[in-house]
């Protein structure tokens, strides 16, 4: 803030700055220290704010919006408004990255027997872990050609617990993510396997698998992108906060950064607002505590 042309005015005419300083309703103190270019208390205390902002907002590569940044300084044990870290995050240039439109992937299977849609919709977290999955394939630009990404999430904690990525859209690559998440999680019988009715989920050799491991296989509506919403949103957040970033000159360096993604960020560290801003790795340890204790 600039000193008032009239109190320096009337100091430069030898006339009193408390009189000037009295008649504009200004205190002589914030006079004297701005003459000393000396920053108020609030300024000092956005700053430092303002730092520990921007280290969160590095820290998840530039994706977090405010309410994530809010949620993580709460986690750090700093308390502030939600306004205000909205508000010192536009004056430092800070913003998450929006969401886009999806794209319709699916292809069809016309020869597929009609199957049943065993989730409805039903998305909500919590419940058992590994008793309901979802999956999906998306596709993503190299510089050597497409790859294909396959995902394999656990509604009940929104962990990604198996994926698969390869340069071709066969069957293999949707059971290669389904064993993975068979490797890691070690699911009951009884497990809903959720999709949409791609030809790759419909086929029988993915229907062979399933009933190996006792998956009960669960198809979404044709034309119907809402009946597999935690895939499709997942594909969403993964190519806005890394996909779109960067170009991809090879295959093997976008399957590095993919694993550092979901291995190391998203199931990990990343808050995630279903979860009441947890990872879902602390989501899954806390509960797992807790039935532990009911126990």
């Amino acid at each position: 803030m600039k000193i008032h042309p009239f109190i320096e005015a009337e100091k430069a005419a030898a006339h009193s700055v408390k009189r000037a300083c009295e008649l504009l309703e200004v205190s002589r103190a914030a006079y004297y220290e701005r003459r000393k270019e000396i920053p108020s208390v609030k300024e000092l205390s956005d700053a430092e704010l303002t730092t520990k902002i921007t280290a969160i907002h590095k820290v998840s590569k530039g994706t977090y919006g405010s309410p994530r940044v809010h949620r993580e300084l709460a986690d750090q044990g700093v308390r502030t408004g939600k306004r205000r870290v909205a508000r010192l995050m536009r004056w430092a240039g800070l913003e998450g990255r929006a969401k886009k439109r999806w794209r319709k992937t699916t292809i069809a299977n016309p020869d597929a027997e009609a199957a049943r849609d065993l989730i409805a919709r039903n998305f909500a977290v919590g419940g058992d872990f590994d008793s309901r999955y979802v999956g999906d394939i998306t596709y993503i630009a190299t510089w050597e050609g497409w790859a294909y990404l396959a995902t394999v999430i656990d509604l009940a904690s929104r962990r990604v617990v198996g994926w698969a990525l390869a340069d071709h859209m066969r069957t293999e690559l949707v059971e290669d993510a389904l064993k993975m998440a068979f490797v890691q999680r070690q699911p009951t019988p009884g497990l809903v396997f959720h999709s949409d009715r791609g030809c790759q989920y419909t086929s029988g050799d993915y229907a062979a698998l399933a009933n190996e491991h006792g998956v009960r296989l669960s198809v979404g509506r044709k034309g119907e992108c809402w009946d597999n919403a935690v895939a499709e949103s997942f594909f969403a957040t993964i190519k806005r906060e890394l996909i779109d970033t960067r170009a991809w000159p090879t295959r093997s360096g976008l399957r590095r950064a993919i694993f550092e993604y979901i291995e190391g960020w998203y199931n990990t560290r990343r808050l995630h607002s279903s979860l009441n801003y947890m990872s879902p790795a602390k989501y899954e340890a806390i509960h797992r505590s807790t039935d532990t204790q009911v126990a």
